[in-house]
């Protein structure tokens, strides 16, 4: 099944410091944020880096069917900030990243990232490039009532990553 853009659910914008961020944009476009994930060890393979464990703070917004989500990655990493703020990528749910990751690949998008190596079937998520246009995520649908959860008031992990 080919990429349905009423699934689009989210905006990644990359922020230099996320609590400041979560601060103005909160109150300025009157939103309210899901409980700010500190991981110290988000997993992301690069065609470049290979897999990797990334310190990552992230947070969505919690009202309606489009939410921001604002990312503070470590320095230097492929969700970093503070050299290169602002819109990231848009996210979009799918229901099989691995065949819809290829698919994009053979269209010459290029694959900048992914939970998973491509011999592991890229994971839950994987970041690609179109050769004129913004990056874009596909995320498994498997884990929308995950962050339905989140949205709600509820914990993102059912235990703290480490």
């Amino acid at each position: 099944k080919m990429i349905d853009f009423k699934e689009i659910f989210h905006i990644g914008i990359r922020v230099p410091n996320i609590d400041s961020a979560m601060e103005e944009m909160g109150e300025s476009l009157n939103l309210t944020w899901a409980e700010l994930v500190e991981n110290p060890s988000q997993s992301l393979w690069t065609p470049d880096g290979g897999q990797q464990s990334i310190p990552l703070k992230f947070v969505y917004s919690c009202e309606g069917e489009q939410h921001l989500e604002l990312l503070e990655g470590h320095p230097g990493s492929f969700w970093d900030g503070k050299e290169n703020s602002g819109v990231h990528h848009f996210g979009v749910w799918v229901d099989d990243v691995k065949a819809e990751t290829e698919r994009l690949i053979g269209l010459n998008w290029e694959l900048l990232g992914a939970a998973k190596s491509p011999a592991d079937g890229f994971g839950s998520m994987s970041y690609l490039a179109p050769p004129n246009g913004t990056m874009l995520e596909l995320v498994a649908s498997v884990n929308k009532p995950r962050f339905e959860r989140w949205w709600n008031g509820g914990p993102f992990y059912d235990t703290p990553p480490t």
